[in-house]
C-alpha cells in the first residue's frame, strides 16, 4: 500500500520489503488501525483480517514468529509459528517477518539475493547477539550482507539504566559513544540505531542502511513507550518468484 515504508538499501531487484503503519486496517481503539499483534489484547479476528489484508496487498506469505527478546532464529515457515526472534528464508515469496513498536527490526539480504533474514532487537536481543545469530543463520560472508535498520525508538526517546549501558560496553567499548547522560540522574539516553551499527561492523558488515526514524515520536507507528496499550507493525522482506 502507498502508506507503507519501502526500505531505501541497494538490494537487488527480486528482493522486497516493507514496513506497515497503523493506517488501514480493522482494529479498534487502542489498537486502531493495522494492528499484526496476536498477543497484545486486540480482538482476534480483527488481527486476522489485518493480517490476511496484509498478505492480500504483498502477495507474498509472511511466516510469523512467537517474539521472546532471545537470540533464537529459525528458517521462516509460514505453517507455523516458531518461537524466535529472527527468522531468515531462501524460498521465494515466504517473508521473514517481525513485530514491533519500539524494538528495531532489522532487515537483510545478500547482494545476490538469494537469501534474505528479519531480526527483532530490543536492548536485551541486541545485547545478546540476536543480529550476530542471524548472520550465522543466512552463512554468508560479511561483505555479501546488506542490512536495513527499520523503525525504532529513537534516541531523543531511549532513556535507560546504567546495567543497560555497562551490557553493551563490556563487550564493546566504543558502545560507549552511543550512550549519553539523561535529565533524569543515574539515567542514560541510547542509540539502539548506533548500538546495531558497532555490533554489525564487529562482524564486519559495513552496508548498513536505514535508521533515523522514531516510533515514540512518529504517529505512523505503534509506540509502547508512548502507550502501553498498543498494536504491533510489521517489517517484512522477501524474495520475488
Amino acid at each position: 500500500m502507498s502508506h507503507w515504508l519501502k526500505p531505501d538499501w541497494p538490494a537487488p531487484a527480486r528482493v522486497r520489503a516493507c514496513v506497515t503503519t497503523r493506517e488501514g486496517g480493522f482494529s479498534l481503539p487502542p489498537y486502531e488501525g493495522l494492528n499484526l499483534g496476536s498477543h497484545v489484547g486486540d480482538d482476534p479476528l480483527a488481527v486476522e483480517r489485518n493480517r490476511q489484508a496484509l498478505t492480500d496487498a504483498l502477495g507474498c506469505r509472511p511466516a510469523w514468529l512467537s517474539q521472546v527478546h532471545g537470540v533464537q532464529v529459525v528458517e521462516a515457515n509460514p505453517s507455523r509459528v516458531d518461537e524466535a526472534d529472527g527468522s531468515w528464508t531462501a524460498t521465494p515469496g515466504v517473508a521473514a517477518s517481525v513485530l514491533t513498536a519500539d524494538c528495531l527490526p532489522a532487515l537483510f539480504c545478500d547482494r545476490a539475493g538469494t537469501r534474505v533474514a528479519a531480526a527483532h532487537a530490543g536492548w536485551r536481543g541486541l545485547a545478546n547477539g540476536v543480529l550476530e545469530a542471524t548472520l550465522d543463520a543466512l552463512t554468508l560472508a560479511p561483505e555479501e550482507v546488506l542490512v536495513w535498520l527499520g523503525p525504532a525508538i529513537g534516541p531523543e526517546a531511549f532513556e535507560v539504566g546504567p546495567e543497560v549501558r555497562e551490557a553493551f560496553i563490556a563487550q564493546h567499548p566504543q558502545a560507549a559513544s552511543a550512550f549519553r547522560p539523561s535529565l533524569n540522574a543515574g539515567k542514560f539516553m541510547a542509540d539502539i540505531y548506533q548500538l546495531a551499527r558497532i555490533r554489525l561492523a564487529a562482524r564486519g558488515v559495513t552496508a548498513v542502511h536505514g535508521g533515523g526514524f522514531c516510533t515514540v515520536g512518529d504517529p505512523r507507528f505503534y509506540s509502547y513507550r508512548r502507550a502501553a496499550r498498543t498494536g504491533r507493525f510489521a517489517s517484512l522482506v522477501w524474495l520475488a518468484d
